[in-house]
């Protein structure tokens, strides 16, 4: 659950700070929040017609945050931006001072928009060190997806990139596999890890970890580029806006995840598996 485990990991009146996850570095420090709310559907405005006899009293308001509140959507979250020196006011894109990562983008004046795959929340207080960036971007994307499969009764997503460019389609299978491998003598993770949780035993012959299946058509270089319309104009199809680096870093593992398996389970339905 996405939005669960943030709000879990965000307590009201506790000092946190926020990294860039490519490099460590900090992109908000020591900052408390008072209320830590969930955002509406992206559409919910237009929804409010049909839940109101009267003219929509949200027609002129926005939700933008205070300084004090931090706003979770889908695959972001919205700060008040206050004074915060690294972002540049003449630019929508946010990155990294350090590294040029690209961390979010502005919505409005005092509001910054963080992609979840981009930003590892801390407590303050706490000591940090860095998850590898392929486990990390695996996790939060399978959380996403199992969170909005359980709560939007939805299992087929866009992946979209902060240009408006659909880079993958995915249809989500289920979410309760159980992988295990015999681990033998490699000192690195296998490429099954895709999509689950890669946090397995230092020692021992045998990991098991929690995955979720998938299958997938990459979008990139106009393939595809019917079934990805089609898809769009679907109302069934949820879209995942994630930063254009990363949803070609995405498409690398679900790529390298479909050579680990044999010729013949590599595709179903003219999907990849």
């Amino acid at each position: 659950d996405l939005v669960f485990s943030l709000r879990e990991s965000l307590k009201p009146h506790r000092n946190y700070t926020f990294y860039c996850q490519a490099c460590g570095d900090i992109v908000v420090k020591g900052r408390k929040f008072l209320r830590v709310l969930p955002l509406p559907s992206t559409n919910w405005s237009a929804l409010v017609e049909e839940w109101c006899c009267h003219p929509n009293p949200f027609a002129r308001s926005s939700l933008h945050p205070q300084h004090e509140d931090c706003f979770l959507g889908d695959t972001f979250f919205l700060l008040n931006s206050g004074k915060e020196p690294h972002v540049p006011e003449s630019s929508l894109r946010v990155i990294c001072k350090r590294c040029k990562t690209t961390l979010g983008e502005t919505v409005s004046p005092d509001t910054i928009k963080y992609y979840v795959t981009e930003v590892i929340i801390h407590p303050a207080e706490g000591s940090f060190s860095p998850t590898p960036r392929s486990q990390f971007l695996q996790s939060m994307v399978a959380q996403c997806l199992v969170e909005l499969s359980s709560t939007k009764s939805t299992f087929r997503f866009t992946i979209e990139g902060d240009n408006g460019k659909v880079y993958i389609l995915i249809w989500l299978l289920n979410s309760d596999t159980l992988l295990v491998e015999s681990l033998g003598g490699s000192s690195s993770p296998s490429v099954f890890t895709l999509f689950g949780d890669t946090s397995m035993p230092s020692s021992g012959p045998v990991g098991a970890w929690d995955a979720v299946k998938v299958l997938y058509q990459p979008c990139i270089k106009s393939r595809n580029k019917d079934l990805a319309d089609a898809w769009e104009k679907d109302l069934g199809v949820h879209s995942l806006k994630f930063p254009s680096e990363t949803c070609l870093e995405l498409l690398l593992i679900l790529a390298w995840s479909t050579t680990s398996l044999p010729p013949s389970l590599q595709c179903m339905n003219s999907f990849q598996v």
